[in-house]
C-alpha cells in the first residue's frame, strides 16, 4: 500500500482541509518543496492573493446554488453565506486563514437564529455575519470577515474588534447595556470563555465587567434602504462612569481598580479591561491548550513541556497568535506519527477534505448544507455561547450516519469523474484499491479492514478495466472509505 508525502498530508489536514493530489504535486514542483517550505508557505499566506471569492460560479470550481430569483447574495442570505464560506474552504489559496478563522468562530461563538430573531431582518443579520464591504455598497466588515483578518493577529486586537462587533452586540445584549440597567452577558463571557477560563473572577467581576462595558451599543446606518447596517456606536451618555473594581489585577503595578472617568473617555474602562484579560497569567496557556487540541492531538494527554511553551511566546510576543501556531507546526509534536489522526474532524472539516480528494466536478456545496445540519454542525450557527461540543461529541449515530450518507451522495455524484482519474492508472482491483487509499489519505487500515475493501473491489468478477466497472469501483471505494470511522480523524 503506496502513500504520499505522509507528513506534507498531515500538514494540510491540519492546519488546512486536506489537499488534493493536484495541490500536493504543485506544492511537491516548488522550489523551496520541504515540509518547512509547506509551513512557510501555508503562515505567510498574505503574499498570495485573497481572490477566492471572484471564483465563484467559474467553471472548474465547486458548485454552489443561488436562491429562486434572487441570484446568489452571500453578502445577505445566509445559505448563500453558508456555501461562500465552503466555497472559500476548498479553494482558497490561504487555507490556514480559513482554519483559523473556523477555529475563532467556535471560540467566540455567536449564532445567526438570535440576532435575526432579536432584529428581524434577515439581510442586516447576515451581513453582520458574512458580509465584505465591497459585496453590496453597504461597506460592512461581517464577523467572519473580521476572523479572517486577525486570524493569525494579536489576540488583544481581536478581543477589541469582537466586543464592538455588532453580531457579538446582539448575541450577547450589549446593545441593551446602559449605565442605569447594566447587561452581563458579553463581561462573563469575556472572562469565563475567551480568557481566563470559568472558576477563575468572582461574580463582582461580571458586575464590574458589565458597567466597564455600558454604552458599547449599536446604532442603525442606512435606514430604509436596501443597504441598512449596524454599526458599533459608544454611547457616552449611557456609560457608567463611577470607579470599577476587580478580584484580579487589571494594571501591571497591580492594581485593581478602573478609575472613574468622564463619559466621553469611558471606552477606556473596557479596553483596560480587555488588556488586564490579555496579558492575564491563565489566559496564555487556556489559548495555548486550545490551539494545542485543534492542531496537534485532542484523544492523549497534551504535551506540558509545548503548553507552557506556546504561552510564553504569547506573552512574550506580546499576545501574538502567529508566533504560536508558527511553534505548533515546526514542533516535533506536531510531526511526530503518533499524532498523526490523533483529532477528529469537525463536520465541516469531514465535508470540505471529502470534496477535495474526492472532486468536485458538477457538486455544488449547497448539497452539503443538510448534511452538515445533520452532522452537529451548522456555520453561523454554534448551539450556544460554549460553541460546539469537540472531539467524540460529535459523534452520535445519527451524526455518523449522516457523514456515511454524504460520502455516498458524493462518490455517486463524482463516479464519472474518478472514472476518468483512474482511467489508465489501475490495471487490478488491487492497484484501485491502492490508487483511492492514495488519493483520499485516510489512516492506515487494519488487515481486516483492508482486506474487506479488497473483497469490495474484487467483488462481481474478474477485472476487466472496463468503463462500468472503474466508475463503479472507484465511486464505491470513496463511499466506503470516506464513509468510513478511520476517515473521520484528521
Amino acid at each position: 500500500m503506496s502513500r504520499r508525502e505522509q507528513e506534507i498530508e498531515h500538514l494540510f489536514r491540519r492546519a488546512g482541509f486536506g489537499a488534493s493530489q493536484e495541490e500536493i504535486d504543485a506544492h511537491n514542483r516548488l522550489s523551496f518543496a520541504s515540509y518547512s517550505g509547506a509551513v512557510a508557505q501555508l503562515l505567510n499566506y498574505t503574499e498570495f492573493p485573497d481572490d477566492v471569492d471572484s471564483f465563484v460560479q467559474r467553471p472548474g470550481y465547486v458548485g454552489v446554488t443561488g436562491r429562486s430569483g434572487s441570484g446568489f447574495q452571500p453578502a445577505t442570505n445566509i445559505l448563500d453565506a453558508r456555501q461562500r464560506w465552503l466555497f472559500r474552504m476548498i479553494h482558497t489559496k490561504r487555507p490556514l486563514q480559513e482554519k483559523m478563522a473556523l477555529f475563532w468562530h467556535n471560540h467566540f461563538a455567536t449564532a445567526y437564529t438570535k440576532v435575526v430573531g432579536e432584529i428581524g431582518d434577515s439581510a442586516i443579520a447576515t451581513r453582520m455575519f458574512a458580509a465584505k464591504p465591497e459585496d453590496d455598497g453597504s461597506r460592512t466588515t461581517g464577523q467572519l470577515e473580521l476572523f479572517r483578518e486577525h486570524a493569525m493577529g494579536n489576540f488583544r486586537d481581536l478581543l477589541v474588534e469582537v466586543a464592538k462587533d455588532p453580531a457579538m452586540l446582539v448575541w450577547l445584549d450589549g446593545r441593551t447595556n446602559i449605565r442605569t440597567r447594566p447587561q452581563e452577558n458579553f463581561a462573563r463571557e469575556l472572562m469565563e470563555l475567551f480568557t481566563i477560563g470559568v472558576g477563575h473572577f468572582e461574580e463582582t467581576d461580571v458586575y464590574a465587567g458589565a458597567r466597564v462595558f455600558t454604552g458599547w451599543n449599536l446604532a442603525l446606518a442606512n435606514r430604509n434602504t436596501a443597504q441598512a447596517r449596524y454599526d458599533f456606536f459608544y454611547n457616552a451618555p449611557q456609560h457608567d462612569t463611577t470607579a470599577k473594581e476587580f478580584s484580579f489585577p487589571i494594571y501591571s503595578d497591580g492594581a485593581r481598580v478602573i478609575p472613574a472617568r468622564s463619559a466621553a473617555d469611558g471606552m477606556q474602562d473596557g479596553i483596560e479591561l480587555i488588556n488586564a484579560l490579555a496579558r492575564h497569567p491563565l489566559t496564555g496557556p487556556r489559548l495555548a491548550l486550545k490551539l494545542y487540541r485543534y492542531f496537534i492531538n485532542e484523544v492523549d494527554p497534551p504535551d506540558e513541556g509545548l503548553i507552557e511553551g506556546l504561552a510564553r511566546v504569547y506573552y512574550a510576543s506580546g499576545f501574538e497568535i502567529g508566533p504560536m501556531v508558527r511553534l505548533i507546526l515546526m514542533s516535533s509534536q506536531f510531526k511526530d506519527p503518533a499524532n498523526y489522526y490523533r483529532r477528529y474532524s469537525w463536520p465541516v472539516e469531514f465535508v470540505v477534505r471529502s470534496i477535495k480528494e474526492v472532486g468536485w466536478q458538477g457538486f455544488s456545496v449547497n448539497t452539503a448544507l443538510t448534511p452538515l445540519v445533520n452532522m452537529g454542525q451548522q456555520l453561523f450557527e454554534p448551539p450556544d455561547v460554549n460553541g460546539w461540543e469537540l472531539a467524540q461529541g460529535w459523534f452520535s449515530s445519527g451524526g455518523m450516519l449522516a457523514r456515511m450518507n454524504f460520502a455516498a451522495t458524493l462518490a455517486t455524484n463524482q463516479r464519472f469523474n474518478l472514472r476518468e482519474q483512474t482511467r489508465g492508472k489501475v490495471d487490478s482491483a488491487e492497484s484501485m484499491l491502492t490508487f483511492m487509499l492514495d488519493r483520499l489519505t485516510p489512516p492506515e487500515f487494519s488487515r481486516d479492514a483492508y482486506n474487506a475493501l479488497l473483497e469490495y473491489a474484487n467483488f462481481g468478477g474478474a477485472w476487466t478495466g472496463s468503463d462500468t466497472q472503474l466508475a463503479a469501483k472507484s465511486s464505491g471505494l470513496a463511499h466506503l472509505i470516506t464513509g468510513s470511522g478511520d476517515y473521520q480523524l484528521v
